[in-house]
C-alpha cells in the first residue's frame, strides 16, 4: 500500500472517529457550561495590569479554554484579534491563583446544621478560594474507613461550588489495621489526619506515637502526608470541674488550661517518630504536617531545628493567631475559643516573623463552625463552649489587611495561600497561573475596603465569627474554578459544578 493511500485511510479513520466523538465532547462541554458559570464562554481572555505569575506581577493576558490556562502573554503582546474569544479587562485589579485551604470542616454528611457542602463552598467562592480539603471530622460518620469515605464523596456530588478534596482520619481503631488504611487511601483520601489530644468527637479518638509511627509506614508508600493536631494534655493544677462559672467566663482561665507545653510535648514526639520514616524502601520518607500552630516560642524552635536537620516536616498557622491576641478577648466572648488557643500579643508578633522568614510554610483557616447553641454565647463558658472559629470567607482580606502591616507582598500571600497548600495536597495543576494548569483564579481589589457586619453578606451557615466589625481591605470581584466563573460581585453560579478531588 503506497504512502498516499495510507494517508487517505488515516484521514478517513480520523474523520470517522471525530464524527463518533463529536456528540460526546459537545454534550460534555455544554453540560459543564450550563448553569456552572456566570460567564457563558469556554474560551476567553482575562486582562489586567496586575497578574501574578511565577515570574512576578505584570500587565498580562491570561487565555483560558476548556477549563485550563492555555497561554499567558504580556498585555502589550496580547493579540489584537482573539478570533471570537471573549475578553474581560479587569483594569488594575489583581488576577491571582485561586486560594487553596487545606484545613476546613464542612461537617457533611451528618452535621449540616453546623455547616455543609453548599454553604461552605459558597463562602469559599465568595472569598476567592477555589479548592478546599475537608477534614475527616466533624461529619457523621467520621471519615476513618473506606465506607465512610465513600459516603462523604457521594454526599458531596452536585453540592460543591468549588473543588473539594478529603483527608482520611487516623484513629486508634484503624491505626494498626493496614488493610483499613490501605483501603482508605486507595478510595482517594489525600492523606490522613490525627489528634494527639481529645478531639471533642467521641468516634475520633486521640492517637499516640505508636499509632502515628505505624500509619507513617503506609503513608510513606503512598507519598501522602499525615496531618496532626499537635497537643498532648499535660498534668495541671487546674481541674476544669473545680473551676466555678465566674472563672469559666474568663479567657485567661481557658488559656491557662491549655498552655504552650501541650504543643511542645506533641511536637517533640512527632520529631522523634519522623527521624526514621523511610519504610519499605520509600525514597523520600513520610511527611508530617503540623496543623494550626499557635505557640511561637519553644514549639516553633523545635520545628525549625528539625527542618534544619532534614526532617520532612511542614507547619501551618491560621489568620486568627495572626490577628487577635489574648489581651483583647473579653470575658465570656466564646467566639474566640479555638484549640490551640489564641495567645498573647508577643506570641502573635513572633508568628508573623516566622511566617515572613519562611519557618511557617502555609496558612489555613481551620474553619470549624458549629450550631450557635454550642458556642454558649449567653453563658460565656470558655471551658464548655465548642472550640472553633468560622472564618473561611474572610481569609484573603484578613491576611492581606494585617499582612501589609508586616510587609507581606502579593507573591508571598499567594505562596502561603495557593502554591504551598496545593503542593501539600498533591494538587500539581492548581496553585499557580501557568500554562496547562486548571484555570483556578481569583480576581480581587486589594485597595477596596469592606466592613464585616450587617451589610456584608456572609455565606457560612452561621454568621458567628470574631471578625464581625473588622474593617478590612481586599474585596473579591470574581472567582473561577476550572474556567467556570462560580462567583462574581455577590452572585454565585446557579449550578454547583465543583468536583470531588480524589487521590490516584
Amino acid at each position: 500500500m503506497n504512502s498516499s493511500l495510507l494517508l487517505g485511510v488515516a484521514i478517513a479513520i480520523a474523520i470517522g472517529c471525530a464524527s463518533i466523538l463529536l456528540p460526546y465532547f459537545s454534550d460534555r462541554n455544554q453540560g459543564l457550561n450550563e448553569g456552572c458559570s456566570l460567564l457563558p464562554h469556554r474560551h476567553f481572555w482575562l486582562y489586567s495590569k496586575r497578574v501574578l505569575t511565577p515570574g512576578g506581577i505584570m500587565p498580562a493576558a491570561v487565555e483560558i479554554n476548556g477549563g485550563h490556562i492555555v497561554s499567558i502573554v504580556h498585555q502589550n503582546k496580547a493579540p489584537k484579534q482573539t478570533k471570537g474569544a471573549h475578553v474581560i479587562d479587569y483594569g488594575n485589579a489583581v488576577i491571582m491563583p485561586g486560594l487553596v485551604d487545606v484545613h476546613v470542616h464542612l461537617n457533611e454528611p451528618g452535621r449540616v446544621e453546623w455547616e455543609g457542602f453548599v454553604t461552605g463552598t459558597k463562602a469559599a467562592a465568595a472569598g476567592g478560594f477555589t479548592t478546599l480539603i475537608d477534614m475527616p471530622l466533624n461529619s457523621v460518620p467520621t471519615t476513618t474507613s473506606k465506607e465512610a469515605f465513600d459516603m462523604k464523596v457521594d454526599a458531596a456530588k452536585g453540592r460543591l461550588f468549588v473543588d473539594v478534596g478529603f483527608w482520611g482520619g487516623l484513629v486508634p481503631e484503624n491505626a494498626f489495621n493496614n488493610t483499613a488504611i490501605d483501603e482508605l487511601l486507595q478510595a482517594g483520601a489525600l492523606g490522613l489526619k490525627s489528634f494527639m489530644c481529645p478531639s471533642g468527637i467521641n468516634d475520633f479518638g486521640q492517637t499516640n506515637a505508636s499509632h502515628i509511627k505505624e500509619a507513617l509506614r503506609i503513608l510513606a508508600k503512598y507519598q501522602r502526608p499525615l496531618l496532626v493536631h499537635a497537643e498532648i494534655p499535660q498534668p495541671s493544677e487546674d481541674e476544669k470541674t473545680k473551676i466555678d462559672i465566674s472563672e469559666r467566663r474568663m479567657y485567661s482561665t481557658y488559656l491557662r488550661t491549655r498552655p504552650p507545653s501541650w504543643e511542645e510535648e506533641a511536637i517533640k514526639i512527632l520529631i522523634a517518630v519522623s527521624k526514621d520514616t523511610h519504610f519499605d524502601g520509600s525514597k523520600d520518607g513520610a511527611h508530617i504536617h503540623i496543623v494550626h500552630l499557635s505557640d511561637s516560642s519553644v514549639s516553633l524552635d523545635l520545628i525549625k531545628e528539625a527542618k534544619e536537620s532534614g526532617a520532612r516536616l511542614s507547619v501551618e498557622t491560621c489568620p486568627h493567631y495572626l490577628v487577635f491576641s489574648a489581651e483583647e478577648i473579653s470575658d465570656g466572648d466564646t467566639r474566640f475559643k479555638c484549640a490551640p488557643p489564641i495567645r498573647d500579643v508577643l506570641n502573635r508578633e513572633r508568628l508573623w516573623k516566622a511566617l515572613k522568614d519562611g519557618h511557617i510554610d502555609m496558612l489555613s483557616s481551620d474553619h470549624s463552625p458549629s450550631s450557635p447553641e454550642l458556642k454558649l454565647l449567653e453563658a460565656g463558658d470558655f471551658l464548655r463552649a465548642w472550640g472553633g472559629i468560622s472564618s473561611l470567607q474572610f481569609g484573603l482580606p484578613v491576611t492581606w489587611s494585617y499582612g501589609q502591616q508586616h510587609g507581606l507582598q502579593l507573591d508571598q500571600l499567594s505562596e502561603l495561600w495557593s502554591q504551598r497548600p496545593a503542593k501539600l495536597a498533591g494538587q500539581h495543576k492548581k496553585g499557580n497561573i501557568v500554562t496547562g494548569n486548571d484555570a483556578d483564579i481569583v480576581v480581587w481589589d486589594p485597595e477596596n475596603d469592606i466592613q464585616i457586619g450587617e451589610n456584608y453578606t456572609i455565606y457560612h451557615k452561621h454568621p458567628i465569627t470574631p471578625y464581625t466589625g473588622k474593617h478590612l481591605f481586599g474585596s473579591v470581584i470574581a472567582t473561577f474554578v476550572r474556567g467556570n466563573m462560580v462567583y462574581e460581585n455577590g452572585s454565585h453560579a446557579s449550578t454547583a459544578c465543583g468536583v470531588p478531588i480524589l487521590a490516584v
